[in-house]
């Protein structure tokens, strides 16, 4: 079968087959952006305009309209994604907006939860919290109403890290103890669907992590020594197939050995943080970056922390992917 245009389409009967090889493509694209970063995903775009041929000109019947739906909607999940991931935000919210249109039209709550965590990481990233809430607490209802107690468990640790930015304490820790009870069944959970297989104890670890990082940096450092042992056990989690989470954790971290005025441990963390970031095809982490380099410059006398802030300020001057 060709998909080059309408014509070529139009008569073709979808089935099952057809499904399934464009379900397979989006897994092996996830797969490359969790382990290099956006910029190595953008061959999705072809899989995106196959799919959309397929679901405009071919006959597809009832029962695999949904799950076509479906796979285009996680393919624009995807993408936007990437998009955030290489600093477009713009392209990353019109893709989020299609793909919560066709989720929503396949009635999968399932991915319309994800897709909301997504929309809510984005407003997150430029500290928009009252945005991210807004997206985040959609994604919530929309868990609960498909039943994924793996969904219900990323927003609600999501959304504590939202609080935690806000600096608001006791809601974050309150969210974060919803998310660990949430958790606690996770050895009952069903097979996860591919837009949140990402989530186990892994994951939930580095997110523990996150929220405790965040209200170190914005309520009190006393937060640092516990989201040390749980970063600690996410770096020692998190394999090669995993590079961006692993880059990102250690960024974090060496942020929190700063806090506690480890300085010699923030630069070794720091330092192998850098070196796989600059392999990677993703600007969040010369983004997220910024608060362990303000720690940094506040020890500019001393010689390995002056090393890794300039090693740092060189990365992030890098053009982007």
């Amino acid at each position: 079968m060709t998909t080059t245009g309408k014509d070529e389409s139009r008569d073709h009967v979808i089935g099952t087959e057809d499904v399934e090889c464009l379900e397979n493509a989006v897994d092996v694209l996830r797969a490359l952006d969790y382990r290099q970063g956006g910029a190595f995903s953008r061959d999705a775009v072809h899989v995106v305009k196959k799919a959309g041929l397929l679901l405009n000109w071919g006959t597809v019947s009832g029962a695999l309209r949904s799950r076509l739906l479906t796979v285009l909607a996680d393919l624009h999940n995807l993408l936007g994604w990437t998009e955030f991931d290489i600093g477009r935000p713009i392209p990353a919210r019109i893709r989020f907006d299609r793909a919560l249109a066709l989720a929503t039209e396949a009635e999968n709550d399932n991915l319309v939860a994800n897709i909301c965590y997504r929309l809510g990481r984005l407003a997150l990233h430029d500290d928009d919290v009252e945005g991210g809430l807004s997206h985040l607490r959609r994604g919530q209802a929309a868990a609960r109403r498909s039943g994924s107690r793996r969904a219900q468990a990323i927003l609600t640790v999501n959304e504590a890290w939202a609080l935690a930015k806000a600096g608001d304490e006791g809601a974050a820790l309150a969210s974060l103890a919803g998310a660990e009870f949430q958790f606690g069944s996770a050895d009952t959970w069903t097979a996860a669907r591919p837009w949140e297989a990402f989530f186990g104890t892994t994951d939930m670890a580095a997110m523990r992590g996150t929220v405790l990082t965040e209200l170190a940096r914005t309520v009190t450092p006393r937060h640092s020594h516990e989201a040390i042992a749980l970063l600690r056990d996410a770096v020692d989690g998190y394999g090669a197939e995993m590079s961006r989470s692993l880059a990102l954790t250690l960024i974090m971290l060496a942020q929190n050995h700063a806090l506690q005025g480890d300085f010699d441990e923030a630069v070794r963390t720091g330092t192998e943080a850098v070196d796989l970031a600059r392999g990677l095809g993703s600007t969040r982490t010369k983004d997220r970056l910024a608060p362990l380099a303000a720690l940094l410059r506040g020890r500019a006398a001393d010689p390995a922390s002056r090393d890794l802030l300039d090693r740092i300020d060189g990365y992030r001057a890098e053009p982007g992917p």
